[in-house]
């Protein structure tokens, strides 16, 4: 603990970092506003959780050292990479065909949508993201020294990780509310629209990223 004390500017910096990132919107931001509004709260939920799990994978790989490992082997970040940017596009293509149609998603999808599979698509959401990774591995590299303990290391990734939890749960809490609820029923077209084009727009950077 005394350790932490020593270091406390780097810790929060650290902190900062991953809340800073964790509030952005992106790519698992968009998919919770996704399954919330057009699912209903229980898949909000578990698409959160699975991103959530996602990031706790690339939260111990970066505590293990793997993530510098890994940052050795292009051929695997870029295999991840068009994974990553096809399944954006995927889910892109899902918003605009619910975009085009007539009929409300909210009367069919909790019907026929499992909760292992919404938990799996956050998870492979988060975990086809090469730059999670690295901003795993900045986070660790900011806020502890080369000679850090076990202990320290764990204080870090639990810190960012509780933070992860809540903001991501906190977002399909919001977006599942009534008021949001009624909001998309009144103009789910133009939200799905929205929604297809950002998702098109973060496959295809995914997929250009260098």
């Amino acid at each position: 603990m005394s350790e932490i004390l020593a270091h406390w500017p780097q810790v929060m910096a650290a902190y900062l970092v991953y809340l800073v990132a964790v509030l952005s919107p992106g790519p698992a931001t968009m998919a919770i506003a996704s399954a919330s509004l057009g699912q209903g709260r229980r898949h909000g939920l578990t698409i959160a959780a699975g991103i959530f799990c996602g990031s706790m994978t690339w939260a111990i790989a970066a505590s293990l050292g793997l993530a510098a490992i890994l940052s050795q082997y292009a051929q695997a970040l870029i295999l991840m990479r068009i994974l990553g940017g096809l399944y954006l596009l995927y889910l892109a293509w899902r918003a605009f065909r619910s975009a085009a149609s007539s009929i409300d998603p909210m009367s069919v999808s909790k019907a026929t949508a499992g909760l292992r599979r919404t938990f799996l698509m956050g998870y492979a959401i988060h975990l086809t993201n090469p730059k999670a990774i690295f901003a795993w591995l900045a986070i660790i590299s900011l806020g502890l020294p080369a000679d850090a303990t076990p202990l320290a290391v764990a204080i870090i990734v639990s810190g960012c990780l509780v933070t992860g939890f809540i903001v991501f749960m906190g977002y399909a809490l919001l977006f599942s509310t009534p008021g949001a609820l009624r909001v998309y029923r009144s103009a789910r077209r133009y939200i799905d629209g929205t929604l297809a084009v950002l998702f098109t727009f973060a496959g295809v950077k995914l997929l250009t990223f260098r």
